[in-house]
């Protein structure tokens, strides 16, 4: 396949979710270029606490994973993520800041400078997408670019893509599933016999769960996730508090082991459906009989369901 002119990336951010994109670059970088004619160079990448780097003629994503394993500074240029992502060599802006759900920032000023400079924008934040999705989408239709947010629900899993593309032939009327893996995690290992304040200190051992839990356990995670799939599955924009959210810190052992008693477990489901009064979200600790698929999603894993009239 004949190699396109190379795509210059410009990383905002480079915590877990950048450094897993650019391991995976490096990892493919000859499997695009022969299959699908993808060439990327990296132009910059710019931290809140790690510096910055700025190359109009590519960094070495391989060099920058070595620097951010030693925790050394990435780079020493000054510059700020908007005028990175304003750089004549930016092409496409990769937004793995993590979210703010009050403010949607840095990431929600990069992405609406780059947008309006016909620059394309793909993101893991749920930030900008939760506080100025239509907003957005507009900018991204003005300037003849592309605004891509599949990672803000289920990560690296197709979610919205197969909802608008590969069921595009079907009419969803609910989509309901499991979508924060630090509360499957905990009600996983309450089943196995953990007390909740056991499960959760495990959880934020392994990483799952921050120092502050608060947004996992409390439900408002899941609750952004049932916003973006009602606003862009259901196509009915909603505010955040618009969600009915309710989380799992209230839930106990003994609750988890009369669920199982009936022959059920309890999962946090987020659930985006069109009723008789137009389109609701919520998020809620549901029981979920055996047979059913959450069921028996377990540990930290993420599943979504789709309801259609085809299936």
């Amino acid at each position: 396949m004949c190699v396109e002119s190379p795509v210059g990336l410009c990383f905002v951010g480079f915590g877990n979710v950048g450094q897993g994109l650019a391991r995976i670059l490096v990892r493919k970088e000859r499997e695009l270029a022969e299959r699908w004619g993808l060439n990327c160079k990296t132009v910059a990448v710019v931290t809140r606490t790690r510096g910055a780097a700025v190359s109009r003629d590519g960094l070495s994503l391989a060099e920058l994973l070595a620097r951010a394993a030693r925790g050394e500074q990435l780079g020493s240029d000054r510059i700020t993520p908007v005028e990175a992502a304003l750089l004549p060599q930016t092409d496409l802006v990769l937004d793995v800041t993590p979210t703010n759900l009050k403010t949607g920032e840095p990431g929600l000023s990069v992405t609406r400078a780059a947008l309006r400079s016909g620059r394309s924008v793909v993101t893991s934040n749920k930030g900008p997408v939760s506080l100025a999705l239509e907003e957005l989408r507009g900018l991204a239709r003005e300037g003849g670019a592309a605004f891509r947010f599949e990672g803000s629900v289920m990560s690296g899993t197709p979610s919205l893509n197969l909802a608008m593309e590969s069921l595009a032939g079907c009419n969803i009327s609910q989509v309901q599933g499991i979508v924060n893996g630090t509360t499957n995690y905990i009600l996983t290992r309450m089943e196995e016999g953990c007390e909740y304040e056991e499960a959760l200190a495990e959880a934020q051992e392994k990483g799952y769960a921050e120092a502050d839990p608060s947004g996992d356990v409390d439900g408002w995670d899941a609750a952004v996730k049932a916003q973006i799939l009602a606003s862009v599955v259901l196509g009915s924009p909603m505010p955040l508090n618009a969600v009915d959210c309710t989380g799992i810190s209230s839930i106990t052992r003994s609750d988890v082991e009369a669920a199982a008693g009936r022959g059920s477990r309890i999962k946090l489901i987020a659930r985006a459906a069109r009723t008789a009064d137009g389109v609701s979200a919520s998020v809620s600790p549901a029981e979920i009989p055996l047979a059913h698929p959450l069921a028996g999603v377990g540990g930290a894993t993420n599943a979504l369901t789709f309801t259609t009239d085809n299936l």
